[in-house]
């Protein structure tokens, strides 16, 4: 892996010239300029919204939270979003140090020594194929609902992956084909998801049967309501990660080191304001809070109960629409760090993996891979739901761990007072960076053992399966002792000039 200011062995000749700003600005970090640069700010803000995606992961974990926290658990959610602003704020000020594809990876192996940096690409690059399978399963919660054709086969874990695999497979087209269609396709379902999010608080904001107090109830009593609290804020810890995207995409992005750290810090807030304006309209709009459909339907049950099956069908589609942007948006980001990381030599098959298509400027292998493992993951959904539920959930661990890796080190770099310099005119936090980033790490800290506490009401709420309430620590370990194992099998053919 090239350290700053040394240059790696070129795996693919560069298609593009390096004599324009941007590209010259990336050869001082010792790469060509390979991917076309395509993306403006609006595209590097929907990269980042569409990742969050709140139609997607709102409608799929609303049930989830409200199991557990009933209607007060709407206040985990600006928790989370104060938290994860920290987080966006230390990572917008290296979005504007280091404009280079890959970020995560990127920012933590040039602030940090050793393999600290390896670990962080290798668990956010787990993290993300994960995700890809989690985001592209939502399908089956939405399109049967819209109609009943899309049930292709009467079992419902079955038809899920068919739906699924079949989303993948179009994902990874389009990342395979270049970044112009990734950008012209996301930033429509980006248009379509930003609208329906607006109609959909407008049309249950005017359905309401009580208040906005209602985020005051818990619906629950006797005492251990903290508990159920902080299980329930893991709603929105898991929504509200990948808003880093358009880090991911700077190699793509004009003018990165101004366009993206905005993009970072917009695509957050645009997505806690929006996110928070649904759950309070969902629960003042509910037909009942006691029934028990909002623990097991979730919002689209209110949707089909209050506006009516038409109109309620009408914005599952927006939701649909969502849901696929969202897989294409991770799956893009995934690609963008398996190419950042093979061309170092960091992955096995490296070489492979680090071709650019010269026409469409893509890195293509990347896509196929990711998108075949993603299938693979949803396989694990045939007669074993509850380890396919325990994968995807589990894996945001993964990702505050690897978001860990790099405000840790950052922190670090700060108290030593060689933290690096913002560029003219970049994003900085001045004075405030020490205090920020310390509770930036606080947080992710905090919010990672919340995730990872072996509860058996979020890991197995069956009962009988030991393994499973402790599946986020044995799943930790497992990415662990793999990423070793691939960290020692990585190639060697593009290892740094002296």
């Amino acid at each position: 892996m090239p350290p700053e200011g040394r240059t790696p062995m070129s795996l693919t000749l560069p298609t593009t010239h390096d004599d324009d700003p941007d590209s010259a600005d990336l050869k001082q970090f010792g790469y060509h300029q390979q991917l076309h640069r395509r993306l403006g700010s609006y595209a590097s803000f929907a990269a980042g919204f569409s990742f969050v995606s709140i139609l997607t992961t709102v409608f799929q974990l609303f049930a989830f939270g409200y199991s557990f926290g009933g209607p007060a658990f709407f206040w985990t959610w600006p928790m989370v979003l104060a938290g994860q602003f920290l987080v966006a704020l230390v990572f917008a000020e290296l979005a504007a140090r280091y404009p280079i594809a890959g970020c995560v990876y990127q920012w933590s192996k040039r602030l940090s020594r050793g393999v600290t940096g390896w670990f962080a690409g290798w668990m956010m690059l787990v993290g993300q194929v994960v995700s890809v399978a989690a985001a592209a399963i939502a399908l089956q919660v939405v399109l049967p609902s819209v109609w009943g054709g899309f049930e292709i086969v009467p079992s419902n874990a079955t038809n899920a992956i068919i739906l699924g695999s079949i989303l993948i497979v179009i994902t990874s087209f389009i990342n395979a084909i270049g970044v112009r269609v990734m950008a012209i396709v996301n930033s429509i379902g980006v248009t379509a998801e930003l609208i329906g999010v607006t109609l959909l608080v407008i049309l249950l904001a005017t359905h309401t049967k009580r208040g906005p107090s209602v985020v005051l109830h818990t619906l629950h009593h006797g005492g251990g309501y903290f508990g159920l609290f902080l299980a329930s804020a893991l709603m929105a810890a898991y929504v509200m990660y990948g808003f880093d995207s358009a880090g991911e995409l700077s190699e793509e992005t004009r003018s990165p080191r101004r366009t993206a750290p905005k993009a970072i810090l917009r695509a957050l807030a645009v997505s806690g304001i929006g996110g928070a304006a649904l759950l309070i309209t969902g629960l003042m709009a509910a037909p009942s809070l006691t029934n028990g459909d909002l623990a097991t339907q979730g919002l689209p049950y209110v949707l089909t109960s209050t506006l009516g099956p038409n109109i309620g069908r009408a914005l599952l589609i927006d939701v649909a629409v969502a849901i696929c942007v969202c897989t294409l948006a991770v799956q893009t980001a995934s690609t963008r760090l398996t190419f950042s990381m093979a061309r170092d030599g960091a992955l096995p098959g490296g070489r492979l993996l680090a071709r650019v298509n010269r026409r469409t400027g893509a890195p293509m292998w990347p896509a196929i891979v990711t998108g075949v493992v993603a299938i693979a993951l949803l396989g694990v959904n045939v007669g074993q739901s509850q380890i396919f539920a325990a994968i995807t959930s589990v894996a945001v661990v993964i990702v505050y761990l690897a978001y860990l890796l790099v405000t840790v080190p950052a922190l670090i770099r700060r108290l030593r007072g060689t933290f690096p310099e913002a560029p003219e005119g970049g994003f900085s936090l001045g004075k405030a960076g020490i205090a920020v980033n310390a509770l930036a790490v606080g947080y992710g800290a905090a919010m990672a053992i919340n995730i990872g506490w072996p509860r058996a009401a979020v890991y197995d709420p069956a009962g009988g399966n030991a393994y499973l309430q402790w599946f986020s620590v044995l799943f930790t370990a497992l990415v662990l002792v793999v990423g070793v194992i691939a960290y020692l099998a990585r190639t060697r053919e593009t290892q740094p000039v002296a």
